[in-house]
């Protein structure tokens, strides 16, 4: 059976064992089809960087520019690149599920800041990954778009620079820092709502200062959507508050119910209900808190599942709330502590992949805490996501890796395909499969000499 070319090349370039030599094959254009998961690879050696940035096909220097793998340092040889799209991809950086990525080096920012090119400057403005620092020291920046972006960093601003930004003489940066100092500032209220656009128009009735004449007619709001954000906003009246705890609208009765400043027995007297399908965001206040304060322990103890949900969450959670939630009767709070807290009990991550198979029990089978012996036990288990927990176990035979590769089931086969303990013969029967191939070609156990074997067969050159 012939090989499956695309697949070959893309289990090549996720192996971990791919030597220097591999990948720098894999980086010729009749291999293209392995090159975005190249991007996936942490520490890649010199050679292959050094390949990268200088490589004859754009596209390859742009997939590298946003690769959310690859070092700061690394990326940022790319800010002079020649192709505008390379650096827009530079400025524009990398997206990484569920975390932040580190930031360019600050020259980098400021190569990008102060370039001719009026796109690539305002995108990296506009970047996710760009710093608050770096931003306020651009408010006097003669592009306009720039120093609406600046407003981001309002409060990492200068007073000084708040004011210039208020007073700007133009009205999209007027209107952006507007947006900005209503938050704190009730006389910028009426002029933001009459500016806002609809995207924006929630988080301004969460977060903005509100003059009682303004909170009054806001309450009259048709949309439900719009009360639910209007009922999370701190500044809203306790008599206001106290109608919208009887909305007619369940999701807004809930978002009252989790405002900071009721006490617990107010909060039970609210008529809501979190459910467990419910995907509700952590709360920004509880988020907010110093992880030694007294009110983040009070929301891991709560009776409202929001409230210990949101905390589960928290970056500086203590320990012994992480062990408390991480025994939660709820499953999300269980499941955040788990996929938010580096020090999650091995206990509850082994508990949570029992119970669920969702995208990130993958993170917590590589977390160090993870029990990993005795897994070997569910290599006959009915359920088959189960059966490939198997392959994790340290002490499972190479005979128990072979006998899953066989498995009726997609996904304990192709757990057992990347398994060094796998024998080569099997390997070498795996990659003449379509659907094994990708994991069979991941297998570190795989020779050097087998992978070049294979990229001559594939007819990528040497």
């Amino acid at each position: 059976m012939a090989y499956a070319r695309k697949e070959i090349l893309e289990g090549l370039a996720h192996n971990k064992a791919t030597t220097h030599d591999v990948l720098l094959r894999l980086l010729h254009p009749k291999a293209a089809d392995a090159w975005k998961w190249l991007f996936f690879r942490s520490a890649l050696p010199v050679v292959v960087v050094d390949a990268l940035v200088t490589h004859p096909d754009w596209r390859m220097r742009a997939e590298f520019a946003r690769s959310q793998a690859a070092a700061p340092a690394d990326r940022a040889r790319l800010v002079d690149d020649p192709v505008r799209e390379v650096r827009l991809e530079l400025a524009r950086g990398p997206q990484p599920y569920r975390r932040m990525t580190d930031p360019l080096p600050d020259e980098t920012y400021a190569r990008l800041l102060s370039t001719p090119d009026r796109v690539v400057r305002e995108t990296a403005a506009r970047s996710p990954n760009i710093p608050d620092r770096i931003l306020a020291g651009y408010p006097g920046h003669e592009d306009p778009r720039v120093r609406a972006a600046v407003c981001r960093a309002w409060d990492t601003l200068a007073p000084a620079a708040r004011e210039a930004l208020l007073a700007d003489p133009d009205a999209e940066v007027r209107r952006a820092a507007a947006r900005r100092a209503c938050r704190t500032d009730a006389a910028f209220t009426g002029e933001v709502f009459a500016t806002v656009e609809r995207r924006e128009r929630l988080d301004v009735l969460a977060e903005a200062r509100l003059p009682r004449a303004i909170a009054e007619r806001l309450m009259d709001l048709d949309d439900p959507d719009e009360r639910e954000a209007l009922a999370g906003n701190p500044s809203l009246p306790p008599d206001l508050v106290a109608r919208l705890a009887t909305d007619p609208a369940h999701d807004v009765r809930r978002a009252v119910s989790a405002r900071p400043e009721l006490t617990e027995a107010q909060r039970a007297e609210v008529d809501y209900e979190v459910r467990g399908s419910d995907a509700v965001r952590p709360l920004g206040w509880v988020l907010a808190l110093d992880g030694a304060s007294d009110t983040l322990r009070t929301c891991a103890t709560s009776a409202h599942r929001w409230l210990r949900r949101s905390a589960a969450t928290h970056p500086a959670l203590p320990a012994d709330l992480v062990e408390l939630l991480a025994d939660d009767e709820d499953f999300v709070v269980r499941l955040m502590i788990c996929e938010h807290q580096p020090g999650a009990p091995a206990g509850a991550l082994l508990r949570t992949v029992l119970e669920w198979d969702g995208r990130s029990c993958h993170d917590m089978l590589r977390l160090p805490q993870f029990p990993r012996k005795g897994l070997v036990r569910y290599a006959h288990h009915s359920e088959p996501f189960l059966r490939r927990l198997a392959v994790h176990d340290p002490d499972a035979s190479p005979e128990v890796v072979e006998r899953l590769s066989h498995d009726e089931a997609v996904g304990a086969r192709m757990a057992a395909a990347v398994d060094p303990r796998l024998p080569y013969t099997r390997i070498d029967e795996l990659l003449r499969d379509p659907v094994m191939a990708w994991p069979a070609a991941s297998n570190p156990a795989l020779p050097t000499a087998e992978m070049h074997r294979l990229l001559d067969e594939l007819g990528v050159p040497a």
